[in-house]
């Protein structure tokens, strides 16, 4: 049976695979999206909330109706679905361009710590080990909280993410190289005078394709959560730009007056992150042979 029927017959990786392509059509259809439903991220509906409770949205499920799908943001009336898909190329954004950075970091610094010299890969070691141990979180916040504010959170938020977050990428990469370069088809190529390069492009680079696919799998959610967490603290994305992680720090304050505006983009989130590990496990039993066998 091919990996591809096998994965047809992962009733996991479907349905984290079907959540996860909504999510990024989703994502990549947001003007589109907002143009259907009539409405747009930046626009204050003041007559749609109750200024004497504070600026809660009038109406039931935080004023839910035709025109405003999802209702709108208490205390200033944007309306909620506008940002929430706006929020999601934001979110989805920032995860997979931080993701592909990682990758591609590590990828090289594993592979060079591979197939160097033996100071090669110990000085290439100690650094993947040093990024390793370093406090990446705090350390994030203290390079976002420095940063002119006129500088691109987004991409910001991916480069940063990704320069202090491509050591397991690096790690796993090296070791799966050192156990590759013992194979005999290797040997064989480097007999008839193949360079390194070469080696590394047409010999080493397919073995790793399986566990790196299956690791980024696993990073992606993790990146979302990180750029969640670091907007969350106010150090991420900043408004009027939204991102689920800074939707739910505002919402906060408004959990008891409005729980939906906690509801919506907190179990988005959820939904989301639960797609991406399940398409990461999914992909780990079908790219493991010896996992696939339980499919067949």
């Amino acid at each position: 049976m091919t990996r591809a029927a096998v994965a047809f017959r992962d009733r996991g990786l479907v349905a984290g695979a079907a959540i996860a392509t909504l999510m990024v059509v989703v994502a990549v259809s947001a003007p589109l999206l907002t143009a259907i439903s009539g409405q747009d991220p930046t626009t204050f509906h003041d007559g749609l909330l109750d200024s004497a409770r504070g600026g809660v949205p009038v109406g039931a499920f935080g004023g839910v109706s035709g025109e405003h799908w999802l209702g709108v943001e208490p205390g200033t009336g944007r309306d909620l679905f506008a940002r929430i898909v706006y929020g999601a190329r934001v979110s989805l954004g920032v995860a997979v361009g931080a993701t592909v950075l990682q990758v591609l970091i590590g990828l090289l610094a594993g592979l060079a710590a591979g197939l160097g010299g033996r100071w090669a890969d110990a000085a290439l070691g100690r650094l993947i080990d040093l990024v390793l141990a370093v406090p990446s979180l705090v350390l994030a916040i203290s390079l976002l909280a420095i940063v002119p504010a006129d500088w691109p959170r987004p991409v910001l938020l991916a480069v940063v993410i990704a320069v202090l977050g491509w050591g397991g990428t690096a790690r796993i990469t090296r070791g799966e190289t050192l156990s590759l370069r013992t194979r005999d088809y290797v040997a064989a190529a480097r007999v008839s005078g193949a360079g390194w390069f070469r080696v590394a492009r047409r010999e080493i680079l397919p073995g790793l394709t399986a566990p790196v696919l299956t690791y980024a799998a696993l990073i992606l959610p993790t990146n979302m959560i990180v750029e969640a967490g670091l907007s969350f603290l106010g150090v991420g994305v900043r408004p009027p730009t939204p991102s689920w992680g800074q939707m739910l720090s505002t919402a906060t304050t408004w959990f008891r007056a409005d729980p939906m505006y906690v509801v919506v983009p907190g179990g988005l989130l959820f939904l989301t992150l639960l797609a991406f590990v399940l398409v990461a496990n999914g992909l780990r039993r079908v790219l493991d042979p010896r996992q696939s066998e339980f499919l067949r």
